[in-house]
């Protein structure tokens, strides 16, 4: 029934073993046609092969269902209609002309699932050319990777199409079906996606934690001590009569800094250990995007378009375009054995024989892993990130560096590091100090993993221990001191603190959460993030994923109303399931049937009872300053707003914020000394979607709006425009020309009206760093001239005093 039922489907009528099986090796006389999908990769190709060989990219895939309509037959198997893609048919002509003149053709889009399914919908567009259309995989764009593939080339793997093919048509399925229901309910132009509702989701439940969050003071109780030996060392307060210290307000903290100020300090136990610092497995994926976030401030989409050129081939001087690294969809750690020889080599040659191990590292892969493809790692350990360095972007470079650490580090001896802690009683309080000294670099010479994001991720709220030490007690180093040794006492410091709420996930930190979770796979991170922002229901504030108004609202009517969709370990099981039917252990019309069955009887029950949020009105007890009544909330183009019921008559409206269920009126207009071009009325500071703007105070009767100035010019010569505040499509502040689209000048730094002192350049900006804070500096950077800040700086808005 299984095989009868796949053919219905639209799959070929063979069907492919469980593992592709390698096709007999082609004659090597006649002409070959090989075809990838991206040009730049046919170009890198086409450099390591004769003129035997003639390389066509198809730039992506060439067949998909149809925009237009749902393109599925529920009623034959769901049987996907697909059609050639607006603007691929010359492609695929091009392509079919080739494949007349040539003996061989080889299908060698890149090695995983979309691959294959690209591969697939050639292979139909040549049927009557099947006999001698090959399969071949390149790991890495090599000339010794490509030789030996052509010399191994396989048969299409059906197992993977279909996996690839139940995705789409489950995709498919909860798009075309969820998505008019959000236009008729919510607003038009909103679409559901089955994997990128579960992240919205996982946001969205974030931030209802921290809403819900209740912060609870705490104190803390530092001695700064000095020993016989230099350097002064600070300890921190953990016990209290042989209890842990739990001090919950400033008169407990400094009750007992009287009671132990005179009491002697004295060494009670020092402990001493070894420990090992092992190095991390080469990139898989979802690491190599967390860490690009977390060092490198790449977004996942960014990071993979950056990786994929990486692969694909960069012009290196004469050499011409090199595949740089390896094939970057993976999420296995292996790695091949003349790539571990190579690495060996390089690491006994550069750093010594200290630094590598007897043997190979080799790290476990997780037991869901495909393990199709080998790590992410440089083609070459001899291409330094520094002898590239001239052919590459400063972005590539950055990427190409953080790989080439990680993969080489990763087969390096561990750090060894002394551990010092040492006990300190003061009568009925221990205090405790931690230290370490590096013994031996080992791999850390090289690459060290980031601690940020994974350090707030611990600071969970009511589990965070009142005493727990910071991770800087570890890095400092002790001085020496012995068992029985009084301290001197040099201050008590009591500090007040309070617990603080989960933190918002970066996207580092999202990724991280749904690969632990199961949900998507490798290649679908990044689409995921970019996604749910691009659709605006998250949004980013300070670096970190905050939903919106829109974004909570549609969450909570899938929720309701499609439980099973945005389940996350209903998700994560379809992902297992999905790798079962590339394994060849279950067909996919049944998957998608198991899935669609349930689904549409949901469909059914929300398309009648889900609630109609255009039309709602939530009454408050708001009253119109202008007309008297209550006012309600209502749902708008940019979110939820409080709007009198008395409209159009009274046409009153607000913004406002919910606090622990309670409306709260956000008054968020300031007054300028600036007045309307128009109507002469006084121009106020609004807030939209885009950040913040000039706009007539008598709006709607006056609908002129204009960006906010900084009061700063434009430095480019014979421009005449004015630097103004303007917002990204991410959500981030910038200042651009007035003049855009004509002068495209821009930078990401606040212009200060202010000349500077040292070069007299027109302007000085406002810079933020992470260590010291917010700062004035040149823009010149022959010049260096900067200052601290003193204040926060206020925004040049015409003097803008709050209404």
């Amino acid at each position: 029934m299984a095989k009868k039922t796949e053919k219905k489907s639209g799959s070929p009528k063979k069907t492919a073993a469980k593992k592709p099986k390698k096709s007999a090796r082609p004659s090597a006389t006649g002409r070959s046609l090989i075809i990838v999908e991206s040009p730049s990769k046919a170009k890198t190709i086409n450099k390591y092969l004769g003129k035997q060989y003639t390389v066509m990219a198809s730039v992506g895939h060439v067949k998909d269902l149809p925009k237009s309509k749902f393109g599925i037959d529920v009623e034959k198997d769901f049987r996907p209609q697909y059609t050639v893609i607006k603007g691929k048919t010359t492609v695929l002509n091009e392509i079919k002309l080739a494949a007349k003149g040539a003996d061989r053709i080889y299908l060698a889009p890149d090695p995983d699932r979309e691959g294959e399914a690209i591969a697939w919908h050639i292979a139909e567009e040549l049927n009557g050319d099947s006999d001698k259309v090959y399969r071949v995989l390149f790991n890495e764009i090599t000339e010794r990777a490509i030789r030996k593939a052509l010399e191994q080339p396989t048969k299409l793997d059906q197992h993977k199409v279909d996996a690839q093919q139940a995705r789409r048509v489950l995709d498919r399925i909860v798009g075309y079906k969820i998505s008019p229901l959000l236009w008729e309910k919510v607003r038009r132009g909103l679409s559901a996606g089955r994997v990128q509702s579960v992240a919205v989701r996982l946001v969205c439940e974030r931030e209802k934690e921290r809403g819900a969050f209740v912060s609870e003071e705490y104190w803390s109780v530092t001695a700064k001590l000095e020993g016989h030996n230099p350097p002064p060392f600070e300890a921190r307060l953990i016990q209290l009569r042989g209890k842990e210290a739990e001090l919950s307000t400033g008169s407990q903290a400094h009750s007992l800094v009287e009671r132990i100020k005179t009491a002697p300090f004295v060494v009670k136990q020092i402990d001493k250990k070894d420990r090992l610092r092992n190095p991390n497995p080469p990139f898989i994926t979802s690491r190599l995007q967390q860490d690009a976030a977390r060092k490198l401030r790449f977004s996942p989409k960014r990071t993979m378009m950056l990786a994929q050129q990486l692969y694909e081939g960069i012009e290196i001087g004469e050499e011409g375009p090199v595949g740089l690294i390896t094939y970057m969809r993976t999420d296995s750690t292996r790695v091949g054995q003349e790539a571990l020889d190579e690495a060996r080599g390089y690491i006994r040659e550069r750093h010594g024989a200290d630094y590598l191990p007897s043997q190979a590292n080799v790290y476990k892969t997780k037991k869901e892993a495909q393990d199709a493809h080998e790590a992410i790692r440089p083609t070459s350990v001899h291409r330094t990130p520094e002898s590239l360095k001239a052919y590459l972007t400063k972005d590539h470079h950055q990427l190409y560096k953080l790989i080439w650490d990680r993969f080489v580090a990763s087969q390096m001896n561990p750090a060894r590091l002394e551990m010092t802690r040492v006990d300190i009683g003061a009568g009925e309080a221990l205090f405790r100090a931690n230290g370490q000294v590096v013994k031996f670099p080992g791999f850390t010479v090289l690459y060290t993993e980031s601690q940020e994001d994974q350090q707030a991720e611990k600071k969970t709220p009511a589990g965070a221990s009142k005493s727990e030490e910071s991770d800087d007690d570890e890095e400092r180093t002790l001085p020496s001191l012995s068992v029985g040794e009084q301290l001197t006492l040099r201050g008590l410091d009591p500090k007040q603190h309070f617990t603080q709420p989960p933190p918002r996930y970066t996207e580092a930190l999202l990724i991280k959460d749904l690969e632990e979770k199961g949900i998507g796979r490798p290649s679908t991170y990044h689409t995921i993030l970019s996604t749910i922002v691009d659709r605006k229901y998250v949004e980013k504030e300070e670096g970190r994923l905050k939903p919106t108004d829109l974004g909570v609202v549609v969450n909570g009517l899938l929720v309701e109303h499609f439980p099973d969709v945005l389940n996350v370990q209903f998700t994560a099981r379809m992902e297992t399931e999905l790798d079962e039917v590339e394994e060849g252990e279950k067909p996919w019309v049944e998957t998608v049937r198991e899935f669609y069955e349930p689904f549409a009887k949901r469909l059914t029950t929300a398309q009648k009872e889900m609630r109609d949020v255009k039309r709602e009105e939530i009454p408050t007890e708001i009253i119109c300053e202008k007309c008297g009544r209550n006012m309600v909330i209502k749902w708008g183009r940019h979110g939820r707003f409080l709007a009198c019921p008395g409209y159009p008559d009274c046409k009153n409206t607000k913004e406002f914020v919910e606090e622990n269920g309670k409306v709260r009126v956000v008054d968020k207009v300031e007054e300028t000394k600036e007045t309307c071009p128009k109507c002469g009325n006084p121009l106020v500071v609004k807030r939209g979607r885009f950040g913040r703007f000039l706009a007539c105070s008598t709006y709607p009767q006056c609908d002129f709006t204009k960006a906010i100035g900084t009061g700063v010019k434009c430095p480019q010569p014979d421009c005449g425009g004015d630097l103004v505040e303007k917002r990204s499509r991410r959500g981030k502040t910038f200042f651009a020309c007035s003049n855009y689209p004509k002068c495209t000048y821009a930078l990401w730094n606040r212009p200060i009206p202010t000349p500077c002192p040292e070069c007299k350049a027109p302007f000085l900006v406002e810079k933020f760093d992470k260590r010291t804070g917010p700062k004035i500096v040149c823009m010149n950077k022959e010049c260096g001239y900067e200052q601290e800040e003193k204040s926060p700086l206020e925004p040049a808005v015409g003097q803008a005093t709050p209404k």
